[in-house]
């Protein structure tokens, strides 16, 4: 399986309006998400979450993403 640490993350922080705290989204693994109180809380709850992706699509013998494809992708040429 794919090392979790491997996939890059964005961390943004949430305002008042969307109730506050953290969120953790992985631009390799759209739809994986973590959110908590504090940054530090998020991380490691998208961890688990990508942990979760990444065993699903083992199970059904899929390949993960490569690590980082999505950046370079949208980097331009």
């Amino acid at each position: 399986m794919s090392d979790v640490a491997a996939y890059l993350y964005d961390v943004t922080e949430l305002g008042a309006e969307d109730g506050g705290g953290f969120l953790v989204t992985f631009p390799d693994l759209p739809g994986v998400i973590g959110i908590a109180e504090t940054a530090r809380q998020a991380i490691a709850d998208g961890q688990q979450a990508l942990f979760a992706a990444l065993d699903a699509l083992k199970a059904v013998d899929r390949d993960p993403p490569v690590p980082g494809a999505a950046r370079a992708a949208a980097q331009p040429a």
